[in-house]
C-alpha cells in the first residue's frame, strides 16, 4: 500500500474518534469558594434587611442564588465557629470552646491551644481529591499571642494561605488598630485589608482557574473596630449616629465593594457555571447598635440567642441552583457544609469522620430538606474568662438545642431554662417553658447528655 493511502487509512480511522473526544465534555468537579465574613449581622445586608448601607454586590448574589433565613453557625465566637465550618462537627468535641487566646488563657477556658490536625478537615478531603487548596484572610484556629508552636494552615490542607495575625506562616502581624502594617514590603492600614486579602485570591483563581479548587476568603471585616477611609467616613457623616455606627457602616460599603470585584473575577474568568460560591460569617455581630444589626433578633455575639448564632447564608452554583430562592423552612448549620459540599462535588467524605452534619445539599440547590437531627451549642463554661454581651437580656444560657421548631436554653446544671417556639417566636420574647415541661425534659436531657459527653 502506497504510504499516502496507508496514511489516509489511518486518519480515516483516527479522526471520528477524535472528533468525537472533542463533542464529549470531560468531566469537571465543581469549584468551591467559600466567603466567610466576621462576626456579620443577620440584618445587616439589604437583602437581610439592612437600610442603611447598600450592598448591591452581596444583593445580586442572594438574588441569582439561594438565600436561607434560618442558617446557624457551630458557635457564638470566632475560633470554635470556624472549627464548625472546618470539620464538620461541633468544636466541643475537638476541645475548642471560645476564642483561641493566650496559653493561659485557653488553659482557664478548658480548651487547646490549636485544632488538631487529625481532625476532619474539608480542605484535605478536596485537595486529597485532586483540588488545588487556598485559604486568605482570618485563621483563629490556632497561633497568635504567645502560641507560637501551632500548625501551619498546610497541616489541614491547604497549598497556599496567608492570614492575619490569629495563625501561623505569611500573616498580616497585627490587628491594624494603632496604624498601618507592614505587608511583604509595604505599609497596608487596616481599611485594605479586606482589599488585600481580595487580591490573594484573585491572583489564586487566575492560577488554577484550569483544575478543580477550593478557596477560603476569610476577611477580618466586619469585626470592630471599624475603621473606614477618610473618604467613606464623609460618605457616611449624616447617617443615623452614633459615630461607631456610621464607622460600621462605611466599612460595610467598602466590603461589599470588594466582594464584588472578587465576585466579578470569578464571572470574567469563565468560573460561573462551575464554581458554588458560598456567602457567610462566623458569630453575630458586636456591636449590635441596639439589635438593628441582628435584625431585631435577641442576642449578638457571645450570645446562644438568635442574633449570635443566627447568620446570613447564600449559595450559588450558576446552572443549578434555582435562583432567587428564599428558603425560610430548612434548619441548616455550618457544620452541615462539610458533607453537603462533598455531595455535590461528587467527592467522597472521609469514611472514619463522625460528622455532627447532615448531607443537606439538595437544600443547597434550592429545592426542600429537612435534617434529621438536633442542633446543639455551649459557651462559656466559667462566668470569668469568656467574654459576654452587655445589652440587658443578651447574656443567654451556656448550652442551647435546637430541634425543630423548639428551641431551649439552660445551664449545665438544669437551672435557668427558656424554651422558645422559634417558628412563632423567632425573636425569643415569650418563654413557654412552663406550658410545656415534656419538652423542657425532652430536650434538657438531650442538651446536657451531650455536653457532659464533650472533653
Amino acid at each position: 500500500m502506497p504510504l499516502r493511502t496507508a496514511i489516509c487509512a489511518v486518519l480515516a480511522c483516527v479522526l471520528p474518534l477524535l472528533s468525537l473526544a472533542a463533542d464529549t465534555p470531560r468531566p469537571s468537579k465543581p469549584n468551591i469558594l467559600l466567603i466567610l465574613t466576621d462576626d456579620m449581622g443577620y440584618g445587616d445586608l439589604g437583602c437581610y434587611g439592612g437600610e442603611v448601607t447598600p450592598t448591591p454586590n452581596i444583593d445580586r448574589l442572594a438574588a441569582e442564588g439561594v438565600k436561607f433565613q434560618q442558617f446557624y453557625v457551630a458557635s457564638p465566637i470566632c475560633s470554635p465557629s470556624r472549627v464548625g465550618y472546618t470539620t464538620g462537627m461541633f468544636p466541643g468535641r475537638w476541645r475548642i470552646n471560645s476564642y483561641l487566646q493566650t496559653r493561659a488563657g485557653d488553659r482557664h477556658c478548658e480548651q487547646a491551644d490549636w485544632l488538631d490536625p487529625a481532625a476532619p478537615s474539608l480542605a484535605r478531603t478536596l485537595k486529597d481529591s485532586g483540588y488545588a487548596t487556598g485559604h486568605f484572610g482570618k485563621w483563629h484556629m490556632g497561633g497568635g499571642r504567645d502560641v507560637q508552636d501551632a500548625p501551619l494552615p498546610s497541616a489541614y490542607g491547604f497549598d497556599e494561605h496567608f492570614v492575619n495575625c490569629e495563625g501561623m506562616g505569611p500573616r498580616i502581624p497585627d490587628f491594624g488598630v494603632k496604624g498601618p502594617e507592614m505587608v511583604e514590603g509595604k505599609l497596608l492600614p487596616r481599611h485594605q485589608f479586606t482589599e488585600f486579602f481580595v487580591d490573594k485570591a484573585i491572583d489564586f483563581l487566575h492560577r488554577h482557574k484550569d483544575q478543580p479548587f477550593y478557596l477560603n476568603v476569610w476577611p477580618m471585616d466586619v469585626h470592630d473596630p471599624h475603621m473606614p477611609s477618610e473618604r467613606l467616613k464623609k460618605k457616611y457623616a449624616d447617617s443615623p449616629p452614633p459615630q461607631g455606627f456610621r464607622n460600621f457602616h462605611a466599612v460595610l460599603d467598602e466590603y461589599d465593594r470588594q466582594i464584588g470585584r472578587l465576585l466579578d473575577a470569578v464571572r470574567e474568568l469563565g468560573l460561573e457555571e462551575n464554581t458554588i460560591i458560598v456567602f457567610t460569617s462566623d458569630n453575630g455581630p458586636n456591636p449590635s447598635f441596639e439589635h438593628q444589626r441582628s435584625g431585631g433578633l435577641r442576642g449578638q455575639k457571645w450570645s446562644l440567642y438568635e442574633g449570635g448564632i443566627r447568620e446570613p447564608f447564600i449559595i450559588k452554583w450558576k446552572g443549578k441552583t434555582t435562583a432567587g430562592v428564599v428558603n425560610d423552612s430548612t434548619i441548616l448549620c455550618s457544620v452541615d457544609l462539610f458533607p453537603s459540599l462533598c455531595k455535590l462535588a461528587g467527592v467522597a467524605a472521609p469514611a472514619d469522620a463522625r460528622f455532627d452534619g447532615e448531607d443537606l445539599s439538595p437544600a443547597l440547590l434550592g429545592r426542600t430538606a429537612a435534617r434529621a437531627k438536633p442542633l446543639l451549642w455551649e459557651y462559656g463554661r466559667k462566668p470569668d474568662g469568656y467574654l459576654y454581651p452587655k445589652p440587658l437580656g443578651d447574656k443567654s444560657p451556656k448550652v442551647a438545642i435546637r430541634d425543630g421548631q423548639w428551641k431551649l436554653l439552660l445551664n449545665t446544671d438544669g437551672t435557668d431554662a427558656e424554651l422558645y417556639d422559634i417558628d412563632a417566636d423567632p425573636k425569643e420574647s415569650s418563654n413557654v417553658a412552663a406550658a410545656h415541661p415534656e419538652v423542657v425534659k425532652r430536650l434538657s436531657d438531650q442538651a446536657l447528655a451531650w455536653r457532659k459527653s464533650l472533653p
